[in-house]
């Protein structure tokens, strides 16, 4: 388990707090009864105020989430209004996310976007909707673009239009580039990057307005470990 003794802020104001999220956090609780300490649990430690912004005790001033094992910019919610006026933009889609992932392998095209709609099977999500029974389709969209090329990977810059469950990882497996180090839906058995322990996803860029009016990119660079990883790797002509 990761260790946190305080929250890492990358930008603050009256009604918004952004975070730098580490992997290894889950974001909150999947039940009441849950043991494991998330990111909900040290918010409200530092922030007692959170525990009523919100629709779930569970997920206090949370408009958005980040797998366990992705890293980067994070948005809470300060107060009540403040929770409305994001989770708005989201339904909406008006914010912008962007994400860096290493995949295994390279897409046909240097970039390009993915529509393949997904269906929850169990656990996961999925782009196989046929079969022994029909899932339930969702429209999802995600777009990539190569930055980098390697011997056998591939750093993708990823922005997705829905907010899909597993949406990013789900996709780029679909285009048969799955990220690197993913448990759920990577390429088992394939070798990790020198040092690399975990998913090689990175929530790098967050654009929304602020309930007052103004636009907002905010950043975060890439973690040591993962910048690490990228160090180890032969660059290949694009």
């Amino acid at each position: 388990m990761a260790n946190l003794k305080t929250l890492p802020v990358v930008y603050e104001d009256s009604a918004i707090l952004a975070i730098n999220k580490p992997a290894g956090f889950a974001v909150h609780k999947t039940h009441a009864n849950d043991q494991h300490e998330t990111l909900a649990d040290i918010l409200v430690k530092e922030r007692p105020y959170l525990k009523d912004v919100g629709e779930d005790p569970l997920r206090p001033g949370i408009v958005h989430r980040l797998d366990k094992d992705t890293s980067g910019v994070m948005l809470i919610a300060k107060n009540q209004e403040a929770f409305n006026f994001l989770k708005r933009q989201f339904q909406e889609r008006l914010v912008k996310k962007t994400y860096l992932a290493l995949v295994n392998g390279s897409p046909r095209e240097p970039f390009g976007t993915i529509t393949a709609t997904l269906g929850k099977l169990g656990t996961k999500q999925t782009t196989q909707l046929k079969g022994k029974r029909d899932l339930v389709e969702r429209e999802a969209i995600t777009d990539y673009k190569t930055l980098h090329s390697y011997d056998g990977y591939t750093l993708l810059e990823v922005t997705p239009h829905t907010g899909r469950t597993h949406q990013i990882r789900v996709h780029l497996k679909s285009i048969g580039c799955p990220i690197v180090g993913d448990s759920l839906y990577g390429r088992r058995g394939a070798p990790l990057p020198k040092g690399l322990d975990r998913m090689f996803l990175h929530a790098q860029r967050i654009e929304f307005s602020t309930p007052d009016g103004k636009r907002l990119a905010l950043e975060v660079d890439l973690p040591d470990d993962l910048a690490r990883a990228l160090e180890g790797l032969d660059k290949s002509s694009l």
